[in-house]
C-alpha cells in the first residue's frame, strides 16, 4: 500500500508558514510515514490514533481515523483501538473518540457476503484465532470424513502463523486460490505471490505459511490430502516486518 501525497499543510499553512508547510507534507508524510520497511501504513496510522487520543487532540484525531481508514483500519478495528485506549487515556476522551469513528465509518457498508469468491464467506474463524494474525472465515464445503474441502477467507492484512501438515504417508494441502490476492511461502524460500486461478500443492511435514496481501481480501479452498498419522503444529507468528517487506 502507498501512502497517498499529503497537502494538507500546504492547503492550509502555505502562506501563514510555508517551511512548516513543507515539513508536514514532505518530511513527516512524505518521508517518515513512507517508511514501510520499517512500520506498515496501518501500524502507523494505529500508533498515531493512540498518540493523538491520550493528548485529546480531537480535531487532529478526526483527520488519522480518516487517514486510518484509507491505510486498512477497519471500523471494529477503530471501535477496539479506542476501547482498549479508553483504560489508560480516560474514559471522556474515548466517547469523543467514538463520535468520531461514527462520523468517519458512517458510510462504511461493508458487505462481507460479496467475498469468498463465490463459494460463500462462512463463519468466523473463532475456533483458531491465536494461529492468525487479522479476521480470517471458514466455509466448510465437504464434511470432513470425505476428501475434506474448506474455504478459508482472510481479509486484508490476514495471514496465519507458520505451520505444518504432518503425515507418515501422503497427507499435505492443496490451495486453489479464488477469490484476490495472496502470498504463500515455504520455509527458506521467497514468497510466492497468488491470484485467481492459481494452485499451490502443499508437501506434508513443510513449514510454510499463506494469507492475505496487505491491500486485498484473499480466498482459496483447502483440499486436504489424505494421509496416515496426520495432524498440525503450529508455530511463531508471521512478524509484521517479514509482512511488510513482501510489499
Amino acid at each position: 500500500m502507498i501512502m497517498k501525497k499529503q497537502t494538507a499543510g500546504r492547503d492550509l499553512l502555505g502562506e501563514l508558514a510555508p517551511e512548516f508547510a513543507a515539513l508536514n507534507d514532505d518530511v513527516l508524510f512524505g518521508q517518515v510515514w513512507s517508511r514501510e520497511s520499517q512500520l506498515s501504513l496501518k501500524n502507523r496510522s494505529m500508533i498515531t490514533i493512540a498518540s493523538l487520543m491520550s493528548q485529546g487532540l480531537f480535531p487532529q484525531l478526526k483527520s488519522h481515523f480518516i487517514i486510518g481508514k484509507e491505510n486498512g483500519i477497519t471500523k471494529q478495528e477503530a471501535i477496539e483501538i479506542v476501547t482498549q485506549l479508553a483504560f489508560y487515556s480516560g474514559w471522556p476522551k474515548a466517547w469523543s473518540a467514538f463520535s468520531l469513528i461514527k462520523e468517519v465509518y458512517a458510510d462504511d457498508k461493508e458487505d462481507l457476503n460479496s467475498h469468498g469468491g463465490g463459494f460463500g464467506l462462512g463463519v468466523p474463524n473463532n475456533r483458531y484465532p491465536q494461529y492468525f494474525s487479522g479476521r480470517s472465515f471458514l466455509n466448510p464445503l465437504t464434511k470432513p470424513e470425505s476428501v475434506f474441502l474448506v474455504n478459508v477467507t482472510f481479509e486484508p492484512g490476514c495471514r496465519n502463523n507458520w505451520h505444518m501438515h504432518k503425515a507418515k504417508t501422503g497427507g499435505g494441502q492443496i490451495l486453489v486460490c479464488v477469490d484476490g490476492e495472496g502470498w504463500f511461502q515455504e520455509w527458506n524460500k521467497p514468497a510466492v505471490s497468488l491470484k485467481v486461478g492459481d494452485v499451490i500443492t502443499v508437501p506434508a511435514n513443510v513449514k510454510h505459511w499463506h494469507g492475505a496481501k496487505k491491500d486485498s481480501w484473499f480466498s482459496h479452498i483447502v483440499v486436504e490430502v489424505p494421509g496416515t498419522e496426520t495432524s498440525n503444529e503450529w508455530f511463531e507468528k508471521v512478524t509484521d516486518e517479514e509482512y511488510s517487506k513482501l510489499g
